[in-house]
């Protein structure tokens, strides 16, 4: 009995001369640690100190693709139509030359027999109906400074003043509001002359 004492006092004696480095670890301890590690391991994400989201570049921009200016407008430019005749002018131009296509237009259909020729002039439009060769219709567009003619032939015109030519221009075709008028009907109804400066028919020659 004795013995046996002295044998395991001894064996304690040399277990703990051992290093720290090669004693046998507890169970319960390794446990326990590992529990702690796996416990707090995720908290150390928590922590701004241990981890930090990248920030997120990006870049905004109000320019528009590269070489364009955004600034710059990319529709037509406007036009100031009051700039290059004033209103009243335009009037006066505008007036004088559709009572002088009415006046002569009128002098055409007291001299022929046409079914359906009518005239009709109210509100600053201007409608001829030419009977089977269809109805033409004038009127001033104001804020463009122009003349518009609707034909069942050469379909919408619009015609500009022409300080140079001194009349009214369709600048597409460059040809005058008459000559496409008279083109359109088939009928000569101008036997072509020039009167004043508004450059429109008149009619001297009418019906030779």
């Amino acid at each position: 009995m004795a013995a046996a004492s002295s044998t395991k006092l001894i064996a304690l004696r040399r277990l703990l001369l051992l290093p720290t480095t090669l004693r046998p670890i507890s169970p319960l301890y390794s446990s326990s640690s590992s529990i702690s590690r796996s416990l707090l391991s995720p908290l150390c994400f928590l922590e701004p100190s241990n981890y930090s989201t990248p920030p997120l570049s990006r870049t905004f921009s109000s320019s528009g693709p590269s070489g364009i200016d955004s600034d710059a407008s990319t529709g037509p430019v406007a036009v100031d139509y009051s700039s290059l005749l004033q209103e009243d002018e335009f009037h006066n131009l505008a007036d004088s030359a559709i009572n002088h296509l009415l006046e002569k237009i009128e002098e055409y259909g007291d001299s022929v027999e046409i079914d359906g020729f009518d005239i009709d002039y109210g509100n600053q439009v201007l409608t001829v109906k030419f009977g089977d060769l269809g109805t033409y219709v004038l009127n001033k567009q104001t804020p463009n400074r122009q003349i518009w003619m609707s034909s069942p032939v050469s379909g919408p015109s619009r015609f500009d003043w022409d300080q140079n030519a001194q009349a009214w221009v369709y600048r597409r075709t460059k040809e005058y509001l008459f000559k496409i008028l008279e083109n359109s009907t088939g009928i000569k109804l101008l036997k072509l002359g020039f009167t004043g400066i508004l450059n429109i028919v008149s009619f001297q020659n009418f019906g030779k």
